[in-house]
């Protein structure tokens, strides 16, 4: 069995990057390191090593990005798993194992050793995602970030929170658009739409925390237009997964197939990763992911 790590030194600190390398050197197992350089490298990294046919493991380390980008190179690839070791800001879809529970995912050689399974993945016009893609309000946020990453004392979170702000108070909130999935059509404007595979996103958010990742489902939520008020009063709610409670202000889907349709291109973010389109088609893949994660943890909800 080969291990490959690939890192993204940009993902944490220089000291960080370093003192990962230690770690996988202290492991007692066949390693080999590849290092991203820029964006699509971790993809072009994990294709190659999965083409070649034999067993192997893929560390990606880093964010949800480098994540997305590996799941993207080894989806449908028997002999391939993958999984994640934290260094990023995010590492939202680590979440499913227990907020608790992500330094567990840098104990490497426990890591090594862990059980693995296969994972649903979402098709949001052919970028393959194993978590969440959010169109609106959420996913602007999620790109306007970054503009924040670097200020001082800002940390992961604080960031998306100033995004929030910045994005909620001077802009507009809700867009034009068309929502079409199954037993739901919406035609109007929304704040939020966002199909689940996986329970988090944007830093902590769990809009659906009875969701499971292998169960062959999406679930969708649409928030449709409301004042900067209600907004603020439900946001909260939103991010806690309480969407039953708000039935007239939050739509809810189970399902395969969301098709959303905007009057202006649509800024989509899939896993992290942003896609802009002016029609998305997001469904339920045919390919799936092994995923592996240290034994002891479960991916299954709280009660």
């Amino acid at each position: 069995m080969r291990h490959l790590f690939i890192i993204n030194p940009t993902a944490g600190k220089k000291r960080s990057t370093r003192a990962l390398v230690d770690s996988i050197q202290a492991l007692d197992l066949p390693y080999e390191i590849a290092f991203t350089e820029k964006a699509g490298d971790a993809r072009s990294i994990a294709q190659a090593a999965v083409e070649r046919g034999e067993p192997v493991r893929l560390y990606a380390c880093g964010g949800d990005g480098t994540l997305n980008e590996v799941v993207n190179g080894a989806a449908e690839f028997d002999n391939a798993a993958v999984t994640n070791v934290p260094t990023g800001t995010g590492n939202d879809f680590l979440k499913i194992f227990g907020r608790e529970n992500k330094g567990r995912f840098r104990d490497l050689a426990a890591l090594a050793q862990g059980p693995q399974t296969p994972m649903d993945l979402i098709d949001c016009n052919g970028m393959l995602g194993l978590d969440i893609v959010c169109v609106g309000l959420d996913s602007r946020i999620a790109v306007d970030k970054d503009k924040y990453n670097d200020f001082p004392l800002v940390t992961g979170m604080g960031a998306y929170v100033l995004s929030l702000l910045a994005n909620v108070i001077f802009k507009s909130i809700a867009q034009p658009t068309l929502v079409d999935c199954g037993g739901l059509h919406f035609d109007g404007e929304t704040t939020i739409v966002c199909v689940c595979s996986g329970r988090y996103y944007g830093g902590g958010f769990m809009p659906v925390g009875d969701n499971m990742p292998d169960d062959g489902l999406l679930e969708t939520l649409v928030v449709p237009k409301v004042s900067r008020a209600t907004f603020f009063r439900l946001i909260g709610k939103y991010a806690s997964g309480k969407y039953r409670d708000y039935p007239d202000l939050i739509w809810y889907h189970q399902g395969e197939t969301v098709t959303i349709r905007g009057r202006k291109e649509l800024v989509a973010v899939v896993d992290g990763e942003p896609l802009r389109a002016q029609e998305l088609t997001i469904g339920l893949s045919d390919k799936k992911v092994n995923f592996f994660y240290p034994a002891g943890l479960t991916y299954e909800p709280k009660e």
